[in-house]
């Protein structure tokens, strides 16, 4: 294994790590938009107003999004695998 290898697979590693959290950071960055708008409109500074419907959106967002995640995850495991068998053998 070269340096040069180590380094690409760091990089590939990074992206699917974004790629695979990016969902659900982005769902509870919507959902915790909505709620701060929703509680200065209101005037109403209830700490569990704040997490409650992002845990909810969170959850359900890995529900949702979750087949894709784990397919994600397997085709960059499968690659991996795959390439370390050229350097084994």
């Amino acid at each position: 294994m070269t340096p040069d290898f180590i380094m690409r697979l760091a990089g590939q590693a990074i992206v699917v790590v974004m790629k695979a959290s990016a969902p659900m950071l982005l769902v509870g960055l919507v959902v915790g938009l909505i709620v701060s708008i929703f509680q200065a409109a209101t005037q109403i500074q209830e700490q569990t107003l704040a997490f409650v419907p992002k845990i909810v959106a969170v959850l359900l967002a890995i529900v949702f999004f979750g087949p894709w995640i784990i397919h994600t995850l397997y085709d960059f495991t499968f690659n991996l695998f795959s390439r370390l068998s050229e350097y084994i053998s």
